[in-house]
């Protein structure tokens, strides 16, 4: 771990090994602004006009990965995270803190180890209740990924009628959600989603996806992030534990923990696993999803 300046923010930790990097700011946050391989391109979108920026009252995307409380709403949700945050070094992992939010009095962490010899991080993602009342919640950790790539949902095993007669898990539209845009690439085991620069109109769908993983393919790198599903817990949006959004300039991963009513003093995790892989074709169906993506989530465990 070191410490540098990064877009215009002077004091970023790059934690780092002998094939990626990842870059936290600590002026704002929480927040990973960079994670890629070794002197290659950020895997992350970023917003050119807004770095190095900090302070103020207006919500600003950043780019990279963040960490959100859900349900959505748009005063709770959008609260500014521009100031700085305290970092803790444990050796093995490195925490951050923010200041706890005047608005909900909600506190955000973020755990994040980098694995010494592959390209697998884990990040723990934690909101604290410092209120006096009971506050109701699901933790919501969204990733900002570069333009030009196209993001995979995977759906549950597929069956035949009439031996599959219950159904068994969902898909979430918003009231912009269009399934005839072309950037949705409907298949039998998989919704694939494009990242494309040239449409400007948003789209988002979520779902209830037992397997616990997305992933994000764009030239050549394919990007896994895995995370717990509880097929107890309680999902917002109708049941989601995992929902993707694009527009013009980035497409959003994000995966969700499932609701819970936290005392005060009391706090909820949710950890993702990232993983980074090479010469991973993007796919555009079913069967290349199970050639090239399916082997390379085998090396992660799946």
């Amino acid at each position: 771990m070191e410490l540098i300046s990064y877009n215009g923010w002077p004091n970023c930790l790059r934690l780092s090994n002998a094939l990626v990097d990842l870059v936290v700011t600590t002026d704002i946050g929480p927040r990973i602004i960079r994670y890629g391989f070794l002197d290659e391109e950020n895997e992350f979108a970023e917003v050119p006009e807004e770095q190095g920026k900090r302070g103020g009252d207006e919500w600003r995307s950043y780019g990279g990965h963040r960490l959100w409380h859900a349900p959505e709403d748009s005063v709770r949700t959008y609260v500014p995270d521009n100031q700085a945050v305290k970092y803790e070094d444990h050796g093995e992992f490195v925490r951050l803190v923010q200041q706890v939010e005047p608005l909900t009095g909600i506190q955000k962490e973020i755990d994040i180890r980098l694995s010494t010899v592959n390209t697998h991080a884990r990040l723990t993602h934690r909101l604290r209740n410092t209120n006096l009342w009971e506050v109701r919640l699901a933790v919501w950790a969204l990733t900002v990924m570069a333009p030009g790539g196209t993001a995979i949902l995977p759906l549950p095993p597929r069956g035949t009628h009439p031996e599959n007669l219950r159904p068994i898990n969902s898909l979430t539209f918003w009231p912009y959600t269009d399934m005839s845009d072309p950037r949705w690439i409907w298949g039998r085991q998989y919704v694939m989603l494009r990242q494309d620069p040239l449409i400007k109109t948003p789209q988002k769908i979520g779902g209830l996806i037992p397997g616990g993983w997305t992933v994000y393919a764009r030239r050549s790198h394919l990007f896994i992030k895995k995370f717990a599903y509880d097929p107890n817990g309680e999902y917002v949006d109708f049941g989601c534990n995992v929902e993707l959004f694009t527009n013009d300039w980035m497409l959003e991963l994000e995966s969700l923990s499932p609701m819970k009513s936290l005392q005060p003093g009391e706090a909820v995790e949710h950890i993702e696993d990232w993983y980074l892989f090479r010469d991973v074709p993007t796919p555009h169906n079913d069967t290349q999803v199970e050639r090239h993506v399916l082997t390379k989530l085998m090396e992660t465990g799946v």
